[in-house]
Order: structure tokens, then C-alpha cells, then sequence
């Protein structure tokens, strides 16, 4: 076991390491620009096509395009936001948050990307559901010889939500409600166990309903309690986005518990959590896009692109200020028990509002992933395995909870990162149809918004 875990563990140094990244940032660039900078020039455009994709028309799909962002961002909201951020600026510095921004501005033209994608090569079953994503347009937008490359995606899509999708986060709901309020490991599994089961054997329309309902819920309230925090400390925020800008590019000199951090570190671990927080080029969040009721593909790019925004620029944005703001982040604390120490600094009960954040927002997160891993394994088997699929990854969240989980962490964490290299390739490969198809559509979608 010790040799997997060393051999794992060398795997993740290298698919999580600067190639990958340059990769991931490169093909974000290199769409940005060959969509000539549309998506950070149509972000408002991009907000009233939310608000009026709320309710859908007489389009193709199953759920509306609003319901498909909010089923993607359950899944993308997640304990990134609150420990991936955390862990950014305790490795690589405050600087680590600037680098953050600059992945969530590129990752909106990959996320843009992927939705246009996935619902331009989608299919439906005879049952009249929806199936899209990277393995649906390496197969019906590549020629047949890159096929296996959507058999890639869709076997480490499959495998990873088991891990980073399910028994991950359940294992953070037990330990954040054992630390916080007490509740033993075995009551958070059952409770979980039947909210879930509750919502998923329902389908992708019940799992749109609940996230349409419970992730604008909890990120508007997150975020209010985040700003009413800032607004309270407003006279230090200057200071403190003077030091992000610095920190970003000359480094931290230790301080306190921190043991400092150079450029090259806080350029590494703000991508890195960056891209782990809001997953552009993962290939996870045009699943669900692909289910959306549309047929214009640059419409509902153009929605998902916000889920980049809403997640890194808004949600972790507030989840770093309040960590630099508190001055926690010199104390070496990481990860969760860093945000704990920094809301509970500067308001009174902030490590309960750290705790039910990484509840809700883990919940949210298996709800979504399981709509991940149940297409992936569509595309293997067809309908007849979804019941299967939903029976298993049920019973995989009690196992999650109780588990001691370090190695499939690490595995978790390793196999997500494979996900986006058949991703990456196909976008690259796409890119002439994404541009064509924006062109051509951009000016129409933007008349009637």
C-alpha cells in the first residue's frame, strides 16, 4: 500500500504540476483571445441571460439554462472555497489570490468553451434524456481515431466523483459538524445518506430543483455574511488588496507563523486552488450544461461562463479577504482550520458559519458530482446503468464519512486532474467551431437579451 501511495502520490506531482497548469492556463489564453475577450466584455449580457433563463421555453432538454448553472455550480461551490482558498495563501502567500483571479478571467473563456461544446454535440436517448460533455464531443466532434479519449474522460470522470465528488466531502460535513456542533460522525452519515438518496434517485430534474433552489441560497447568503465582515473592517481592506497586488509579485518574506513564499509559489498554489475551486478545464461542469433546455449552444455558454465568476471572483474572493483581513494567515494554520480561525477572529461564531458553509456546500457538492459520474457511466452502459450508479454512490457516502481518507484524497485528487487532458485536447482541437459558431450566433443572442 505504501508503494501505490508513493507511486500515486508522484502521479499527482506531475498532473497537478507547472505543465499541467501551464496547459490549463494556455488553453484559457488561447481561447480568450480567439474569442477576442467576449466573455469578460458580456458579463452583464451574460447576467440578464441568467435571469432570464429562470424559466425556459419550448427548447430541447430537460432542465432550464439557469437550473444548469445551478446544478454546476453545486458541484463547483465546494470545500475549495473555503479550505482550497485557505491553503492557497497559507502555501504561496497572499499573493496566491491575485493568481486566482487571473485563472477564474481565462477559465470563463474555457467554461464558455466547454458549454458551447457540449450542447452542440449532445444526444438524447430513447427516453428523451440529455447526455453531453467531453466524451460526447471528443466522440461526435472528433474523428474516430480520438474516441478513446472520451473513454479516458468518461472512466476518470466516473472514478474521481466516488472520491473528490462523494466520500471527500462527506467525510469534511462529519468532521466539521463533530467540531463544531458535536454530532456524531454516524448521525452526519445518516443524514446525508437520506438527503441524498432523497434527491438523486429523483434524477437530473429533482437534482436541478433542489440546487436551483439551495446553491443561489447559500452562496447570497455566504456572501452577505462575508461582505457585512468586510464593510466592518472597510479602513484595512485598502491595505489589504495593496498586499495581495505586492505579494503577487515579489513574494511574502516569513512573518509570524508563515514560513514566506515566492512568486513562483504563490503563482503555483493560487492556479492550482484556483483551478480546484471553479474547475474551468476539468470538464466536469458541461455535463450538466449539456441537459439544459436551449439550441443555441453561445447562450448557454455564455450562462456557464458566470459559474467561473460567481465561484472565484465573488465566493473565494470573500473567503481570502476575511483570511488577510484577520491576520490568521500568519499564524501557519491551513485549510479549513484557517478560515475557522479567521471568521471566529473578527465575528463572534464565525467557526459556525465556517462549518455549516462547508456542510451545505459539500452536500451540494455530491448532489452535483453524482449527475458527473452518472453520465459518465451513461456513456459506458447506457440507461440500464443509472439505477446502479445511484444505489452505489448512496451507499458510498456512510463509507465516506467514517473513513480515514488520506489516500483517496490523493487519488481523488489525481484522478481529477487526468480528467482535464482529454478535455484540454478536445477544446484545442474544437476551438474553430466554438469561434465560428459565436460569431455567428453572438450578435442574435445579444439582441435578445
Amino acid at each position: 500500500m505504501e508503494y501505490v501511495s508513493t507511486f500515486v502520490n508522484t502521479i499527482n506531482g506531475i498532473v497537478w504540476g507547472p505543465l499541467m497548469l501551464v496547459l490549463i492556463l494556455g488553453t484559457g489564453a488561447y481561447l480568450m483571445l480567439g474569442l477576442r475577450l467576449m466573455p469578460l466584455l458580456n458579463i452583464g449580457t451574460a447576467f440578464r441571460l441568467m435571469m432570464k433563463g429562470r424559466k425556459s421555453g419550448n427548447d430541447e432538454g430537460e432542465i432550464s439554462p439557469f437550473q444548469a448553472l445551478m446544478t454546476s455550480l453545486s458541484a463547483t461551490i465546494g470545500t475549495g472555497n473555503i479550505a482550497g482558498v485557505a491553503t492557497a495563501i497559507a502555501l504561496g502567500g497572499p499573493g496566491a489570490l491575485f493568481w486566482m483571479w487571473c485563472t477564474a478571467l481565462v477559465g470563463m473563456a474555457t467554461k464558455y468553451a466547454e458549454a458551447v461544446c457540449a450542447v452542440h454535440y449532445r444526444e438524447q436517448d430513447a427516453e428523451g434524456n440529455f447526455s453531453g460533455g467531453p466524451m460526447y464531443y471528443i466522440k461526435n466532434g472528433l474523428s474516430p481515431k480520438w474516441r478513446w479519449l472520451g473513454a479516458c474522460f468518461a472512466l476518470f470522470g466516473a472514478m474521481a466523483g466516488f472520491g473528490i465528488g462523494n466520500t471527500v466531502q462527506a467525510n469534511s460535513v462529519a468532521d466539521a459538524m463533530q467540531g463544531a456542533f458535536g454530532v456524531p460522525v454516524w448521525l452526519s452519515a445518516l443524514v446525508m445518506f437520506v438527503g441524498v438518496a432523497s434527491v438523486i434517485l429523483g434524477g437530473v430534474k429533482r437534482v436541478a430543483n433542489v440546487a436551483g433552489f439551495l446553491v443561489p441560497f447559500m452562496a447570497v447568503t455566504y456572501l452577505l455574511l462575508g461582505i457585512a465582515i468586510l464593510l466592518m473592517n472597510l479602513s484595512a481592506l485598502p491595505a489589504v488588496i495593496s498586499l495581495v497586488l505586492d505579494s503577487a509579485f515579489n513574494g511574502t518574506a516569513a512573518v509570524g507563523g508563515f514560513a514566506g513564499a515566492g512568486v513562483a509559489a504563490a503563482i503555483r498554489f493560487g492556479v492550482a486552488r484556483g483551478i480546484f475551486s471553479n474547475e474551468a478545464g476539468l470538464g466536469s461542469a458541461p455535463i450538466a450544461h449539456a441537459a439544459a433546455k436551449t439550441n443555441s449552444p453561445v447562450r448557454q455558454g455564455m450562462i456557464a461562463m458566470l459559474g467561473t465568476f460567481i465561484d472565484t471572483i465573488l465566493v473565494c474572493s470573500v473567503t481570502g479577504f476575511v483570511i488577510l483581513l484577520s491576520g490568521a494567515w500568519q499564524t501557519g494554520e491551513s485549510g479549513a482550520a484557517l478560515s475557522t480561525v479567521a471568521f471566529e477572529s473578527l465575528i463572534p461564531g464565525g467557526h459556525y458559519i465556517v462549518a455549516l458553509g462547508l456542510a451545505i456546500f459539500a452536500f451540494t457538492t455530491m448532489l452535483g458530482w453524482s449527475y458527473y459520474s452518472e453520465r459518465c457511466v451513461v456513456y459506458f452502459f447506457g440507461p440500464r446503468g443509472v439505477m446502479p450508479f445511484r444505489v452505489a454512490w448512496v451507499l458510498a457516502i456512510p463509507l465516506g464519512a467514517m473513513a480515514n481518507l488520506g489516500f483517496i484524497w490523493l487519488l481523488a485528487d489525481t484522478l481529477n486532474a487526468l480528467m482535464a487532458i482529454p478535455n484540454l485536447i478536445a477544446l484545442i482541437l474544437l476551438s474553430p467551431v466554438v469561434f465560428k459558431l459565436t460569431k455567428s450566433e453572438l450578435a442574435l443572442v445579444k439582441s435578445s437579451s
